[in-house]
């Protein structure tokens, strides 16, 4: 970029951001930040800014704009208060691996330690939870800070990064030249391919009469779509996803066996522990995949395909680990395998198909009662959209639900809070998803509890007129809370039976067309008018109070001991 001569920081932060190909960023202006927003008003032909109704819902957005784009997400907040309620949606974003780069208001540097007016310690609080973070006090480090934060937001696996820009930084002057981070010093994003170690990892595939892959987001982070698919046609393995892999590919390819983990399918978690192979792409062994570590596929050979080291050896040990990105290592794989039909080995998948089609899937999507079922929703959601929607879903039974049975044709179309599990994390993520794919329907599938603590960002959607379909699924409980209480505590529902305000009305309200279903005949008619509209539109459907959701695998307990029922 070329020079420009006594700038202030204000100005340089803008026009980093436009060197990054930023063009859209969600926050909250304050007293801290506020220099930065003086500079910004300058600039809205280049740079949209979306005032969201809390910082919480800008992290969100944010995510949301970053996973079904790939890009880096942006959100903006001043000091104390406005960068606190960062953290949880920063949180988030470092557990389950998204990009995003927040940039937040500070005091004074001649006030830093003096407890002034909303000072808080962000860069001590956020350490834990952010890949990197860096606080800025003189102007003249902002175009490298910039660079680099944008470069380690981004690069090998990756996470949030948070700057912390004091006031007096804001405002003071100095000439500005950027130059796009390319490497750091000491920081490796990406390993080195041992060619090696996928030769033994072929050689074990080639040997194995049972073997399963399990892939998980980093094929999608990786963005090795297509090379993963080429993968598991080739090698004509059974393949199941954990929920943040699902769309990596389509949801009824023939060797797409399902999702494993808690609320899993059948199949692939009871065969997880009958394995003689399984191959982890891009997944991290999560507790609520593997269950019991003690009894997690002790029987089985197990190659891990993943980019960061820390994740090698963590919680189960490997036979064989493939440091790389997946897009560099697959290709290699691929050409070192070969295909059996594993025709025995498939007719079991099969078999625990049928009985968990027998046991739960019939009843989710086919009920004979007269209640709703969450499952019916998304079965009607999947007809009208043509399995070609974006589904952002909050945290509970709902979302269990809409990862069981949401079809994908297409990647990047599950966004979901997956490690951290955060409540309110849908609402402001479908309106960045929209605004991040604004030719895809994005349909949010939410609980009645997790709405509400994000309510506020129907003002957010009203305002950008971002055509959001916003799908509550209302049973009057904290559901999959209560499906625990039910289970494990002889139903004592403590706090979680939800007195609940006219969803429908506070929708009209913000002014957003909406709807309440009660009965089965109104479902079909309903969502196809909600998906016909080209505004936002607000969906309430009444659903049983007390489905629970199966299968189910018992905290602490083997993947073959999972339940349905």
């Amino acid at each position: 970029m070329a020079e420009k001569k006594n700038i202030s920081g204000s100005e340089a932060l803008i026009h980093c951001l436009l060197a990054e190909g930023v063009d859209l960023i969600y926050g909250y202006p304050g007293g801290a930040i506020m220099p930065f927003y003086d500079e910004l008003y300058k600039f809205q032909d280049k740079l949209q800014h979306i005032l969201t109704r809390h910082e919480q819902g800008a992290t969100h957005a944010a995510q949301g704009f970053a996973r079904v784009t790939g890009k880096v997400g942006v959100c903006v907040a001043t000091s104390g208060p406005g960068a606190t309620n960062l953290v949880t949606g920063i949180a988030d974003a470092m557990i389950d691996s998204t990009p995003m780069v927040c940039l937040t208001g500070q005091v004074p540097s001649h006030l830093l330690g003096s407890d002034a007016f909303q000072e808080t310690d962000i860069i001590g609080i956020s350490t834990p939870v952010t890949k990197w973070n860096y606080q800025i006090t003189d102007v003249k480090e902002i175009p490298e800070i910039m660079a680099k934060a944008f470069y380690i937001a981004r690069s090998g696996r990756p996470g949030p990064v948070l700057i912390d820009i004091t006031k007096d930084a804001q405002f003071a002057k100095a000439d500005f030249t950027y130059a796009p981070c390319k490497q750091v010093r000491s920081y490796k994003p990406i390993p080195k391919l041992d060619k090696t170690a996928v030769a033994h990892a072929a050689d074990l595939i080639n040997q194995a009469k049972k073997p399963m892959i399990v892939w998980g987001q980093g094929v999608i982070l990786g963005k090795a779509e297509e090379e993963f698919k080429a993968f598991v046609e080739k090698s004509n393995i059974p393949a199941a996803w954990t929920i943040l892999g699902v769309s990596a590919i389509a949801t009824d390819h023939p060797l797409n066996v399902g999702m494993v983990g808690m609320h899993g399918n059948y199949g692939p978690n009871k065969l997880t522990n009958e394995c003689d192979l399984l191959i982890a792409i891009g997944m991290r062994f999560d507790d609520r995949v593997t269950g019991n570590l003690e009894t997690y596929a002790k029987q089985a050979k197990i190659i891990h395909l993943e980019i960061d080291p820390a994740e090698i050896n963590k919680n189960v040990d490997v036979d064989v680990a493939v440091l790389a990105d997946v897009k560099e290592s697959l290709p290699l794989l691929t050409s070192l395998v070969s295909a059996k039909p594993y025709t025995e080995w498939f007719a079991a998948f099969k078999a625990f198909d049928k009985i968990e089609f027998d046991r739960v899937i019939k009843n989710d999507l086919h009920p004979t009662k007269d209640g709703l079922t969450m499952g019916e929703v998304l079965k009607e959601i999947n007809r009208a959209s043509n399995n070609d929607a974006v589904i952002v879903s909050d945290v509970g039974q709902h979302q269990m639900i809409a990862c069981r049975y949401a079809a994908f044709n297409h990647s990047k179309s599950n966004v979901t809070s997956g490690g951290l599990g955060t409540m309110g994390f849908a609402l402001p993520a479908a309106l960045g998803a929209k605004m991040g794919a604004p030719n895809r329907e994005v349909v949010a599938i939410i609980g009645d509890g997790g709405f509400q603590m994000t309510i506020q960002e129907l003002g957010t959607i009203f305002q950008t007129q971002a055509a959001v379909k916003v799908v509550v699924l209302n049973n009057d409980f904290l559901g999959m809370v209560r499906q625990w209480q039910q289970l494990f505590f002889d139903k004592r529902y403590a706090s979680t039976e939800m007195v609940n305000p006219d969803f429908v009305k506070i929708a009209e309200g913000y002014f957003i067309e909406a709807k309440r279903v009660q009965k089965r005949e109104e479902l079909s008619d309903a969502v196809d008018k909600m998906m016909a509209s080209d505004k936002p539109y607000f969906l309430e459907v009444c659903v049983e109070k007390e489905d629970n959701v199966f299968p189910m695998i018992p905290s602490g307990a083997s993947v073959s001991d999972i339940r349905l029922s």
